[in-house]
């Protein structure tokens, strides 16, 4: 992707198991492993998979929350190349305001002790922009972007709905005018008829504003919403990337399959034709070898166990890590309305 805003390659975490008085390494647990992907400007990447697969902290490691164990990060900004990886000090301090976090829990992100004002405020006076007049009139600009009224801003966070928290932290990543912004699981906290309002409201302020997201999440149906792509990961790694509609119709993975199925049907007279997959998600401090999905995969052979599968592309930019995407046909979503 030649345009890329962001350009991930070889990401890699691991994080060390020590024991003993002298807190020795004895092993290392396999966060993020070998992940690349590139989203381009404008564009929403959806980031999928099991609790524990990673994601959250992949999007920490992007916007250098965790330092990486290996790998390579570059950020496009006025046509110039920024290696996120070397950034230190004032310079990464300075270079924050172009990547912003939507947090998961909207009530535990935002502090209980400051008002609405003080909260989306925070970021402009930290970043030291502005006076105290042009920042309360941006705050108030941001609070009527994200749909709130400006008479709530000298409330407290406990004096609103969760759906409402949501948009103050919201208006807060919009404060300093971010080029991307990680949502980090930004609705999995909220009634499922609040989600759909903040989802709207995401994909209105990406329009307007011509933002660029990473978006974390486990529900597929939710991906499906908002996403141009989706990358789909299984114990740290990227077993499956392609374009949304091609990823829901024509799924090459098992594993992407198998989430399809625990979708849940619309209509409770219809029966769910789901497959519970067998066995538990792979130890990420302790990885099968081969590939990592093959305990549990029903189309498992014995290469399956020998040879761990890479990312190969099957045609239109499609990704899948799977020793027999080629010789597999999934149903995706259509088989599963049939079902």
């Amino acid at each position: 992707m030649t345009k890329a805003l962001l350009e991930v390659r070889g990401l890699t975490k691991f994080f060390p198991i020590t024991a003993g008085l002298l807190r020795r390494t004895v092993g290392q647990i396999k966060a993020v492993d070998n992940v690349s992907f590139a989203i381009a400007k404008g564009e929403t990447l959806g980031l999928v998979g099991e609790s524990g697969c990673g994601k959250t902290t992949t999007g920490r490691l992007i916007l250098r929350l965790l330092e990486r164990t290996a790998g390579d990060m570059q950020f496009r900004l006025d046509g110039h190349e920024v290696d996120l990886a070397s950034l230190r000090g004032e310079g990464l301090r300075g270079f924050r305001k172009h990547m912003q976090l939507i947090f998961q829990d909207p009530f535990s992100s935002l502090n209980p002790r400051m008002t609405a004002m003080d909260i989306i405020a925070e970021p402009l006076r930290a970043h030291r922009i502005g006076g105290r007049s042009a920042i309360q009139d941006r705050v108030r600009w941001l609070t009527g972007a994200v749909g709130l009224k400006v008479e709530f801003l000298r409330r407290y966070p406990h004096a609103f709905s969760g759906g409402q928290r949501q948009r103050i932290g919201i208006a807060r990543a919009l404060a300093l005018n971010p080029e991307l912004i990680v949502c980090d699981e930004p609705v999995s906290a909220l009634d499922v008829s609040v989600q759909a309002q903040i989802i709207n409201l995401l994909k209105e302020l990406q329009e307007e504003f011509g933002l660029t997201y990473l978006f974390i999440a486990h529900d597929l149906s939710v991906v499906e919403n908002i996403s141009a792509r989706v990358a789909v990961m299984y114990t740290g790694r990227i077993v499956e990337l392609a374009e949304t509609n091609e990823l829901f119709h024509h799924p090459r993975h098992p594993y992407t399959d198998a989430l399809m199925r625990a979708l849940p049907k619309p209509d409770p007279h219809v029966g769910s034709g789901r497959e519970l997959l067998a066995g538990e998600v792979a130890d990420p401090s302790n990885l099968p070898p081969g590939c990592a999905f093959h305990p549990r995969c029903k189309y498992a052979q014995h290469k399956c166990k020998e040879r761990v599968p890479h990312l190969q592309d099957l045609g239109n930019g499609h990704l899948c890590a799977c020793c027999r995407a080629e010789e597999i046909e999934l149903p995706g979503v259509a088989g599963m309305a049939d079902k």
